[in-house]
């Protein structure tokens, strides 16, 4: 029997697009004594500093999977940092299909494409019931033009986030169907480690399609890859759940492009 490595979200029971005021003790939970503290905006934080940033961050909104968290066009008024769940972004192109620009999983922040125009780029859509901390983006410049370390680590996610966009700007322009499915796997499997999950074993909240349209790959095209690497011994697919039996053997491909 494989081990469950993800986390599994509580059973929600408010009414969807509820936002969830919670009381001080509760907001000290989600920031001071976060176990996801590390990979958000709080490393590094003095007491006093993060009881100020527990303050900031007033409100936590549940949603279930398929709810839109925002949408393109909405007004910008703060981001959101994935608690529990997981999400993806998407845009609408000229033929009327939605693009996969990106997946989000807890520790991550979303709403960052629509703080240099005010207003949302794209699509935010829970993958499975999911669970943000609302953080106000006017509040947060302000806090963070008092707190020094809170301005380093908001450019560090901002940062991250860039490296992620040139990651795939990669993906598209230079790697073969198998290549880039191979950095796909390879690139869940490190996040998926620095949240303290097994790097080998691990639970895909999208489809096949929606991997595909993040890849720039047809629905066939990313089946056919699977199935390749997983009569080669570098997978074990069930369903969407992943093992991965050859790591070094996926990142030989990578080693070993033609481009």
């Amino acid at each position: 029997m494989w081990i469950k490595t993800t986390p599994r979200p509580r059973e929600i029971s408010q009414l969807p697009n509820s936002a969830i005021p919670v009381t001080l003790v509760s907001i000290k939970v989600a920031c001071s004594q976060c176990s996801l503290r590390e990979l958000c905006l709080s490393e590094g934080l003095s007491k006093e500093e993060l009881a100020k940033l527990d303050g900031l961050v007033g409100t936590r909104r549940k949603l279930r999977r398929g709810q839109h968290l925002y949408r393109a066009g909405d007004p910008f008024e703060a981001l959101y940092a994935v608690r529990t769940g997981f999400f993806k972004t998407d845009v609408l192109i000229e033929d009327g299909r939605d693009q996969v620009t990106g997946f989000q999983m807890t520790g991550e922040i979303l709403g960052m494409d629509g703080i240099s125009t005010e207003a949302h780029s794209c699509n935010a859509v829970a993958l499975e019931d999911s669970e943000v901390c609302l953080i106000p983006f006017a509040q947060l410049e302000h806090l963070s033009r008092e707190i020094k370390a809170l301005q380093h680590n908001f450019n560090k996610v901002m940062s991250r986030e860039l490296v992620r966009d040139q990651g795939l700007m990669m993906l598209l322009g230079t790697m073969r169907a198998e290549e880039r499915l191979a950095a796909f796997l390879l690139n869940m499997s490190q996040r998926f480690t620095l949240r303290g999950y097994s790097p080998a074993e691990f639970h895909l909240r999208m489809t096949r399609e929606e991997i595909g349209s993040y890849l720039g790959l047809k629905l066939e095209t990313v089946s056919r890859a699977f199935s390749r690497f997983q009569e080669e011994g570098y997978i074990a697919v069930q369903q969407k759940h992943i093992r991965i039996l050859d790591i070094e053997g996926l990142r030989q491909l990578l080693n070993h492009r033609n481009i």
